[in-house]
């Protein structure tokens, strides 16, 4: 599709060689990861994704990484998404976890969490913030206080012990570490929230069962259970109590991606309606020459550009500005997540019965569309971000 926006010509390179490899490697596995059991996971697809260099896209290129930023990260997740969304989200949800270490700026953090993406395996990271009475209050800043049963961290010595327990973790049954926000015990509201880096195969983490979710099968979330576990202290993101100032540059980047992931998801739905409006014959005339049809697939292909401009832009602004933007990335999120929904049932409208059916992938796109409108930010929430800057609360 043509856009007056102009990739670097390192994105645009990255971009073909995503679609190449979501094309030939992906979308043969997509039917069967979706109907494989909840916890199966299909390391062999990420095994070649990882050699392609996904899981070190935000990597800086001095550190050994790709150096793409959030722009090249949100355009290969389009890519990805516009064959299969899960895979997408096991990509995007580990190189969010990879931030805690790469924003930290702490060059001993560094050396000891990033080589692991740059080894011959793959290896997966996960940001470990929602628990069973705290979700959205963690991602608005005034409301985090009133956050119920946070996650303790005691001090003992030079560690932290951390209990509790953390849900529908995305990628949280085959990460090997995890960003994980938990409130320093004698701390009032969110002056103790913390992020501490944490390998899961420390004692006293236990994962449990996977989620057996609607849509999004082939990516795993999953409950982390964390009993009297033990953390180095320098293993602290930022320094005591500093959670949502990482979580403010986090969110943002982290709706960037997800945004690009509803537009994939989007860009499936209308290509799958497109295909299907040509070749089908109805009233004597292809599909798409009936009035009605024709405003539909309109509608729907404006709405695919429009969710694109607003990532890319939200993208852009991510690795450009400082401090990094509320409104431009919330935007970009309420808008595509709610596009991916109106395309994917605008679609199934078109498509009709073969499109109920699970072979012709509309229904997949239908459940994972609704998706993206719970994590990283409800339609809600993105309001109330999006309305405190419009009213100069936030940047």
């Amino acid at each position: 599709m043509p856009s007056m926006f102009r990739l670097p010509p390192e994105v645009e390179e990255l971009r073909d060689e995503v679609r190449h490899y979501a094309e030939t490697v992906v979308r043969p596995r997509v039917l069967a990861n979706d109907l494989a059991p909840a916890d199966d996971f299909d390391w062999d697809t990420i095994r070649k994704g990882h050699e392609l260099g996904l899981l070190r896209l935000t990597i800086p290129k001095e550190l050994g990484g790709r150096g793409v930023g959030v722009l090249g990260c949100a355009v290969a997740m389009e890519e990805l998404a516009a064959v299969c969304a899960s895979t997408a989200l096991v990509f995007g949800a580990s190189l969010l976890g990879q931030t805690s270490v790469l924003f930290s700026g702490d060059r001993q953090l560094q050396s000891r969490f990033l080589p692991a993406f740059l080894g011959d395996e793959p290896v997966l990271a996960c940001n470990a913030i929602t628990e069973d009475a705290a979700g959205c209050d963690l991602l608005i800043p005034e409301n985090a206080g009133h956050a119920a049963d946070v996650m303790t961290a005691r001090r003992d010595g030079d560690h932290y012990v951390l209990t509790g327990v953390k849900r529908f973790i995305t990628n949280g049954k085959v990460a090997d570490w995890a960003a994980v926000f938990a409130n320093l015990e004698g701390h009032e509201g969110a002056t103790g929230l913390t992020v501490f880096v944490v390998p899961l195969d420390s004692e006293g983490v236990t994962r449990g069962e996977v989620a057996d979710k609607m849509g999004y099968r082939a990516c795993l979330g999953t409950t982390l259970h964390f009993d009297e576990v033990r953390v180095p202290e320098e293993n602290v993101i930022f320094g005591e109590g500093r959670a949502l100032d990482y979580l403010a540059v986090q969110s943002n980047q982290a709706r960037s991606i997800v945004a690009a992931i509803s537009t994939g998801v989007a860009r499936a739905a209308l290509t799958i309606a497109k295909d299907f409006a040509g070749e089908r014959v109805q009233g004597g005339k292809p599909l798409h020459e009936h009035q009605f049809t024709a405003r539909k697939l309109a509608e729907m292909s404006a709405k695919v550009e429009a969710a694109r401009l607003l990532y890319l832009q939200a993208a852009y602004q991510a690795d450009h500005m400082l401090p990094a933007p509320v409104y431009g990335p919330a935007v970009a999120k309420l808008f595509a997540d709610r596009a991916a929904v109106e395309v994917a049932e605008e679609a199934m409208s078109i498509v009709g019965a073969r499109g109920y059916c699970r072979e012709y992938g509309v229904e997949k796109l239908v459940r994972e569309s609704f998706g993206a409108r719970i994590y990283e930010g409800t339609p809600e929430v993105l309001a109330l971000a999006i309305t405190g800057a419009l009213y100069g609360r936030r940047p």
